[in-house]
């Protein structure tokens, strides 16, 4: 077996680890208690639950870089793998290539560093008033504290203004019959929201300091 295959171990489930590096992308949809279409590119939070547990036990993996490049998807779901990806210890940096829509906004800032790359976007906009949780219609009051969790975890995980942050959710000036902003790479850096402007060399360079 060659050098390299000894460090790289690589997944079928779109992660691989490499020099005590463990990436891990969450790409399209985030699947949560509902299974969606198959003609749909989704993550599924059940596979990657088990594979963020398995890099907090391993002795060989010093850290996680988190690729992110999501729509968003079912809320809790999403909320639970940033909240388990913010209580490692180990160093966890994330990159948003393309998009870090919705819910992918807690996962884009759940990491000890957070980039984006310039041309990548995100979504920022309230909890959805639609749909149904364990059989029963969501009400007001259940949107309502969902809300507040999603804010207070973002803002307890990046630099961003809280009343800053709900007035871009709740811009009605921007997005055609919908509330909302729409920020690229500068502008989610210029107000907070991510660490730094930067592509996977520059992620994977502040990750390595933090293994160091």
């Amino acid at each position: 077996m060659s050098e390299e295959n000894k460090n790289q171990d690589e997944k079928t489930d779109g992660s691989v680890t490499a020099n005590g590096i463990h990436c891990l992308s969450i790409i399209g949809q985030i699947e949560g208690h509902y299974v969606l279409d198959q003609t749909q590119k989704a993550t599924k939070y059940e596979h990657i639950i088990p594979i963020i547990c398995a890099v907090e036990e391993s002795k060989e993996i010093k850290g996680l870089l988190l690729l992110l490049n999501t729509m968003g998807g079912d809320v809790e779901a999403g909320l639970a793998i940033a909240e388990l990806v913010a209580s490692m210890k180990k160093p966890v940096v994330t990159l948003v290539l393309g998009g870090g829509h919705s819910i992918g906004v807690p996962l884009a800032v759940c990491g000890k560093k957070s980039f984006i790359v310039p041309s990548a976007t995100m979504t920022l906009h309230p909890v959805r008033t639609t749909g149904t949780i364990i059989g029963v219609p969501q009400t007001f009051y259940y949107f309502d504290k969902m809300q507040d969790r999603i804010v207070n975890f973002i803002c307890s995980h990046s630099n961003v203004d809280e009343q800053n942050f709900r007035n871009m959710m709740n811009n009605t000036s921007e997005l055609a019959n919908d509330v909302g902003t729409i920020i690229d790479g500068n502008e989610a850096v210029k107000c907070g929201l991510i660490d730094e402007v930067g592509g996977l060399s520059d992620a994977i360079a502040a990750l390595k300091e933090m293994m160091n």
